[in-house]
């Protein structure tokens, strides 16, 4: 016996301590979004994009500074040579006709060639290519704006949820201590034999406690799968949990704007026609750039070759090299011109469409997004609508439900009214926060698609 209480000791204490091991940290909705975002593997995947089109930057700045400079070598056995004109010097082997190999004399062969092209002037050519790889950084940038927008408003919605379910267990909690009071009241009747009570009353509140446990569940499910989504989110370990900082979920603050405030902020405003712009501008800088390509291009030139072989002597005529030991090196300017003109020409067409295509783009873009917004709006007046009729239903509800509890204690008032008092006010409680989670999140989605900030949603702590 004294074993077995010793075990449980044991079992208790390891349970307590791994209940206050756990760690509960409070967020806010910045800093969930925060940690959403920094946890992202799709914002990765997205900073990728960035960083090749800032290598394009690069690439293009390379092209204007020696893009041509290459070192290359040769090296290799060869034989030596020998005169049978007597006296004739090693310098002077070019003269004789005769001259032969020397298969026993073995040497090794080196040899360097160095080229560099340095432009001069390219007609604008190079200066638009670096302006068109800037443009186009800056276009995907945007670009990764735009999906960090639509993750943020995924995370946005997510704590939300979690307001939403909180508030969800709150009520039904609520009302599970009113049922059973009901029910005990049930008892007490039936106990004292009373007359007056109905038994089709009593089987419809049995239908209703079994409805209501339904209801119990799926929203302990809900707030099991969505806290499973917030560790996931998080990346918390076992001992640590994240919640919201808020205890309730309220309409947010913010009024709602006229439409054109919307539109306008979004035409303005909006990631996705930023990125469109800016790719207007890289395909124009294109275009120029392309058009440049027509023109001769002036560069300066060097040019180094040095080879040395020991058993091949160098000769003194300046008109004579020996390939196997020498050394010269060249420097000017020369002038690059293309005479495919019909490719050029096709190039240039083809950059002019590219152009024209990024311009109707934005036309397109704008007519979109002016029509997200009517439909985004839409959904936003409406469920703050939905809210202050719903909250006015429920304002009711509430009085019906306290004049039918105040007949029924006092012996005046039927079960079944009491059982649809409350049933009632129990589902405008839950309407109004679900019309209160739809109105915040269609709010949220105003915001985005006007291109504003959904952090400064005003979300009440209260």
């Amino acid at each position: 016996m004294f074993l077995r209480l010793l075990l449980a000791g044991i079992v208790l204490v390891v349970a307590v301590n791994n209940v206050s091991a756990q760690d509960t940290v409070k967020v806010s909705l910045q800093e969930f979004i925060e940690i959403g975002i920094n946890n992202s593997g799709q914002l990765d995947f997205e900073q990728q994009k960035v960083s090749l089109a800032e290598n394009r930057i690069d690439q293009a700045q390379n092209q204007r500074y020696l893009p041509r400079f290459d070192l290359s070598t040769q090296h290799g056995l060869v034989p030596g040579v020998k005169s049978n004109v007597e006296g004739l010097d090693p310098n002077e082997f070019y003269l004789d006709p005769d001259l032969e190999n020397d298969w026993e004399d073995i040497g090794v062969f080196t040899r360097a060639e160095v080229n560099a092209i340095q432009p001069i002037f390219a007609w604008g050519g190079l200066r638009s290519l670096v302006k068109a790889a800037r443009a186009g950084a800056e276009s995907a940038k945007e670009q990764f704006e735009s999906q960090q927008s639509n993750i943020e408003i995924r995370l946005y919605e997510l704590y939300e949820s979690y307001l939403l379910s909180v508030e969800l267990q709150r009520l039904l909690d609520e009302a599970n201590g009113k049922i059973e009071d009901i029910g005990e009241q049930i008892e007490e009747q039936r106990e004292s034999g009373d007359s007056e009570l109905d038994e089709s009353d009593v089987f419809k509140f049995e239908i209703f406690k079994s409805e209501f446990a339904i209801r119990a569940a799926e929203v302990n499910e809900n707030i099991a799968y969505i806290k499973s989504i917030w560790s996931y989110v998080t990346q918390s370990d076992e001992n640590t949990i994240y919640m919201p900082d808020l205890q309730f979920l309220d309409p947010v603050g913010n009024s709602i704007q006229e439409l054109d405030y919307y539109r306008t902020h979004a035409i303005q405003e909006r990631a996705e026609v930023k990125a469109i712009e800016a790719g207007i501008e890289a395909a124009e800088y294109g275009l120029d750039a392309t058009k440049a390509q027509n023109y001769p291009t002036l560069f300066l030139g060097l040019s180094g070759s040095y080879a040395n072989t020991p058993n091949r002597p160098r000769q003194s005529n300046p008109f004579i090299i020996n390939n196997s030991n020498y050394a010269s090196a060249a420097f000017g300017i020369g002038i690059r011109q293309n005479l495919d003109f019909f490719s050029m020409k096709a190039d240039v067409e083809r950059s002019n469409i590219q152009y024209n295509q990024a311009k109707y783009l934005k036309d397109a873009a704008v007519d979109g997004i002016v029509l997200e917004i009517n439909d985004k709006y839409k959904n936003a007046s409406l469920s703050k609508v939905k809210v202050d009729r719903t909250d006015e239903a429920l304002v009711t509800s509430k009085k019906w439900l306290r004049q039918e509890q105040l007949d029924y204690d006092f012996g005046m008032g039927d079960t079944k009214d009491l059982i649809d008092a409350m049933q009632k006010e129990l589902e405008l409680k839950v309407q109004l926060k679900r019309e209160i989670f739809e109105f915040n999140k269609n709010m949220a989605e105003l915001y985005k698609a006007s291109g504003m900030d959904i952090t400064t949603l005003k979300l009440n702590n209260n």
